[in-house]
């Protein structure tokens, strides 16, 4: 059996599952979801940038244009290339700095 995570949305108190080796935003989205804006899907845009706030996580290539070395470090990620090993709590990054 395959396991799942719970995706915390700290922003809205929201919750949904994301099974393992989903990206998290495309794992809402088959939900019907959008607790997380949703953009190109593709990791190009930005529109769903993301602070891990705690958890464990592994991502795909993102663009550099919106999220940064130093981003990243902090824990800001887009959720189209975001693959949970554990549970996550997330908090909605927008396109700005020092969320």
């Amino acid at each position: 059996m395959s396991a799942e995570f719970s995706i915390t949305v700290e922003d809205s108190g929201e919750r949904f599952t994301c099974p393992d080796g989903e990206r998290v935003l495309i794992a809402m989205e088959k939900q019907g979801l959008r607790h997380i804006p949703i953009g190109c899907r593709g990791g190009g845009c930005g529109t769903c940038r993301v602070r891990v706030l705690s958890g464990t996580y592994r991502t795909r290539k993102m663009s550099r244009a919106h999220v940064s070395e130093a981003d990243e470090r902090a824990g800001i990620v887009l959720a189209c290339r975001l693959i949970p090993e554990s549970d996550l709590a997330l908090r909605l990054a927008g396109g700005g700095e020092g969320v």
